[in-house]
């Protein structure tokens, strides 16, 4: 039992090592601004007023500096898309805009919210968040910070032009909005169908991604939302508490949205003179090879119910070969429900869990999340174009 945690433990430590090595030299783009809920946020809750924060033990046990806001044990998607970009530091939370330098902010900022969703409402009976559209006037803030900074308005256009932005909203509408009613009692809103709601919020997105736009923004990375059925708190499970399959009602209403979004890079695409929208597959990505991407664990989902034991019975290495349970220990409480116990010690084999809580995926699935985004495996991970080649067009010539 030893040998093994010793094995998964110097796999983790040497992929974390190469994977940082990826990040020397100059930055491939100048900037970099993050949108998003808590899977990248960094720390914009932590002074809100919000049952939603994770600005203690044992969220970031395995981060350099500890509990920050960050939703995982140690650093999220975002964070290993900032070195994969060639940054020293992780971009700012908007939160700390007024003691971050001018020259830092020049480089991008992030954002995102925990429980922040695409529709306004989104995430209110948790408390304060930050919205999509509430992060965009976050965002236009920024954006005249840096037209005063450097005292040319055409150049401020120029420097945003060739930053990389990334979007990722959409699970908590559904968990909150489409899902509240049932999960959620104490919720007032009106019963949507699948189709009706997914319409609803890619109408609403599409207004605040052309917004972005208006703003500057001509390279921008649109994360899916994958099967939200197949994290732990949404998987099915038997008599004795063991799982048995991903919730396949939510997994279909989730993949009507996903298709339209695609749709909707598409238009854009088509429509915004000089700009660049791709859209990042979480199906793909996240639930056909991300344990083998990682540490060579094959992970092919046939249906919902095979799921889970493919995930197992493939395993090669013990990392990554628990998917269908979190890491830490997760409170039952309606103000934390979900999220960990506070100072509650996790697993100790963190790098064996894909998931950290019931909604967060750990440090390694992050990691593994990234590099997928950025250099695709499979066609199916992004439209048209993943990040790495995103980053590389010259939207002079769009």
């Amino acid at each position: 039992m030893a040998s093994g945690l010793h094995i998964w433990l110097a796999f983790t430590i040497v992929m974390l090592i190469m994977f940082s090595s990826l990040a020397e030299g100059e930055p491939q783009v100048p900037c970099y601004f993050i949108f998003g809920d808590s899977l990248v946020d960094n720390g914009n809750n932590n002074n809100l007023s919000t049952k939603a924060k994770a600005n203690y033990p044992p969220y970031g046990i395995d981060f350099p500096d500890g509990p920050t806001g960050r939703f995982t044990n140690g650093r999220n998607i975002a964070d290993f898309l900032v070195e994969l970009l060639g940054f020293t530091n992780s971009r700012p939370p908007f939160a700390a805009a007024a003691t971050t330098s001018e020259e830092e902010i020049m480089k991008g900022v992030n954002y995102a919210s925990g429980a922040g969703g695409v529709l306004e409402r989104t995430g209110k009976y948790l408390g304060d968040r930050h919205s999509f559209e509430r992060q965009l006037r976050f965002h236009n803030a920024t954006v005249s910070r840096i037209g005063l900074h450097v005292q040319n308005l055409s150049l401020a256009r120029t420097h945003l032009r060739k930053c990389l932005y990334s979007v990722g909203l959409g699970s908590n509408d559904y968990l909150h909005e489409f899902l509240g009613a049932a999960k959620f009692p104490a919720i007032r809103q009106p019963l949507y169908t699948p189709q009706r709601f997914a319409s609803i919020l890619i109408k609403q997105y599409a207004k605040h991604l052309r917004t972005l736009y208006g703003l500057g923004a001509r390279k921008v990375a649109v994360f899916g939302i994958g099967k939200l059925g197949c994290i732990p708190g949404m998987i099915k499970h038997d008599e004795n508490g063991s799982s048995i399959s991903c919730a396949d009602s939510v997994n279909d209403a989730v993949e009507k949205f996903d298709n339209k979004l695609k749709i909707l890079i598409h238009k854009l695409n088509r429509n915004l003179s000089g700009a660049k929208f791709i859209f990042l597959n979480m199906t793909s990505i996240s639930h056909q090879d991300l344990p083998a991407l990682a540490f060579d664990v094959t992970m092919k989902h046939k249906d919902s119910t095979v799921a889970f034991t493919e995930a197992r019975t493939h395993s090669r290495h013990p990392c990554i070969s628990i998917v269908d349970k979190p890491c830490c220990k997760v409170s039952t409480t309606v103000v934390l429900k979900g999220q960990c116990e506070p100072n509650v010690e996790p697993c100790s084999n963190r790098g064996a869990y894909m998931f950290w809580d019931n909604y967060h995926p750990s440090q390694i699935s992050s990691m593994a999340i990234a590099r997928r985004s950025y250099t695709s495996s499979l066609v199916t991970d992004a439209y048209p174009m993943d990040i790495r080649s995103l980053i590389q067009l010259n939207v002079q010539k769009m």
